[in-house]
């Protein structure tokens, strides 16, 4: 079995390794220092939670661990998606380098650029940054990379993905050609080989498990919900993710929950923490100072819930992550592995479960294919179908749908002796009128007689002197009854 005392690193740096506690290195620790111990490139694929963070931390150091750093050009660079990642990098780097005199930086956003500067000015050997970032210094010139010895991209597939492939170009042309150049990624997207092809020289290529593939510790299950309307389904799922973290009960110690937008985060978030959970948000809008304490204190134990947007999908190590809760189905199948990815690491147990309405239903086939595996369905823990309708709202009555809708107009129709009376001008069964009196039948065949339209109507108006026409009365559709009144005025004048 091979050892971290077999990969030939420097002796302070084997001496960290051994008061940290690690003994066997992983798969992908063990395929990607011995090439980048020797200056290949390294091209690296392995799943999330895989120790990927060492397999260039360990051998970066031991190379920088010879010469110096001059002032506003730093010997490596490290380029992560996100602030939180680039800031576990750093974590990462301070605890294999402390018996190395090595100087780092880490520039991300939500940090005074003064400070940054400061630290640039002085001289640094590893520069841990997020891409905006590091463009931003270089731009105020505050910055030069011709000096850069070792870069490494780490999550490189979530770099393209975000839209940093002008920013990544950008900057490796700013660095020199004979560099050595690390790739990290758990997926290896079809974009990733035109990148790889570009910038890394005949790179030694460490796969060490299935692209796109799950730990086997984790246990996935998917509950197919549909809301009893369109207008209470948020809700209802939020009620459904509460009733899933219930039925846990004490096995959920903690957990991850993942929502697709911003918005819908801070819902959730809220939504938990108005029933009692002990929850909190982290996206990319909320201040730096923040998203950093909100994440200690789901690392400390002292946060149960983190409600996040895939801000904290990618390279965040929280090891004893007991569930994720995937509240929206991914629009990228390749999200989902890192997200669960956050659970059942370091070899321990994980549970995933996730919520799919029918209009994730592509994006689920579409995980499903990457995985390959079907996700076990799970029955709803609220005890009823999600397609039900609720209770509270009003049931169809099936006596109501008839092939032709009819509607009922009252008119006012005055009787024979004046008096106003409601009446509609259609029934849905005739009823044979009584015969009505001879006056009151000369009535309505006058008044019938004076309502017809003119035959010199036109769009619905009918001229009359001066040009001047009123605007015709509008005819209801009557189906099959004809009102009594018509039928009487086509019987007096047959009669006349």
């Amino acid at each position: 079995m091979t050892t971290f005392a077999d990969l030939n690193l420097g002796p302070k740096v084997q001496k960290a390794i051994d008061e940290a506690g690690y003994t066997t290195p992983t798969p992908i620790q063990a395929g990607a220092i011995p090439p980048a111990l020797e200056g290949r490139d390294v091209l690296g694929i392995a799943q999330t939670g895989t120790g990927k963070t060492a397999s260039f931390t360990l051998p970066m150091i031991t190379k920088l661990a010879r010469g110096r750093a001059r002032a506003r050009m730093p010997r490596s660079l490290v380029l992560a998606p996100t602030r939180e990642l680039a800031a576990q990098v750093a974590e990462n780097f301070d605890t294999y380098s402390k018996h190395v005199k090595l100087t780092k930086a880490l520039l991300i956003g939500g940090v005074s650029f003064k400070e940054q500067d400061q630290l640039i000015d002085k001289g640094v050997d590893v520069l841990i940054a997020t891409p905006g970032r590091l463009l931003d210094h270089f731009e105020r010139g505050k910055l030069l990379l011709t000096g850069i010895e070792i870069m490494v991209v780490d999550e490189a597939d979530r770099m393209l993905d975000m839209g940093f492939i002008p920013d990544i170009e950008r900057i490796f042309s700013l660095t020199p050609f004979t560099r050595q150049t690390l790739f990290f990624s758990a997926t290896m997207a079809p974009e990733i080989e035109r990148i790889t092809n570009t910038f890394l020289s005949s790179p030694a290529r460490i796969e060490v498990a299935r692209q796109a593939t799950a730990s086997e510790t984790i246990a996935q299950n998917v509950v197919l919900f549909k809301g009893s309307r369109k207008d209470r389904q948020a809700k209802e799922k939020r009620d459904l993710l509460r009733a899933l973290i219930d039925a846990e009960g004490a096995a959920c110690s903690n957990a991850i929950v993942f929502c697709n937008r911003k918005s819908d985060v801070d819902i959730v978030a809220k939504s938990l923490q108005k029933y009692g959970y002990d929850a909190a948000a982290i996206h990319g809008d909320l201040d730096q100072s923040q998203r950093t304490a909100t994440l200690q204190g789901f690392r400390d134990g002292k946060l149960r819930f983190l409600v996040a947007s895939d801000v904290a999908a990618r390279g965040l190590d929280v090891p004893s992550v007991s569930h994720v809760f995937n509240f929206d189905v991914p629009s990228h199948a390749e999200d989902y592995v890192h997200r669960i990815g956050r659970t059942g690491r370091a070899g321990r147990d994980g549970k995933a479960l996730m919520i799919s309405v029918p209009a994730d239903e592509k994006n689920l086939a579409a995980i499903e294919k990457l995985i390959d595996r079907e996700i076990p369905r799970l029955d709803s823990p609220l005890g009823v179908t999600a397609a039900a309708p609720d209770a509270a709202a009003p049931a169809e009555d099936d006596t109501d749908r008839k092939p032709a809708r009819r509607r009922v107009v009252r008119r006012k129709d005055k009787s024979a002796d004046g008096a106003d009376s409601d009446a509609p001008a259609a029934a849905a069964t005739p009823v044979a009128p009584a015969d009505p009196e001879p006056e009151a039948r000369q009535v309505r065949s006058e008044r019938a007689t004076k309502d017809k339209p003119s035959e010199d109507t036109r769009g619905g108006k009918s001229r009359g002197r001066g040009g001047r026409g009123r605007r015709e009365e509008t005819v209801v559709g009557m189906g099959d009854h004809l009102p009594s009144f018509i039928a009487l005025s086509f019987e007096e004048r047959r009669a006349g």
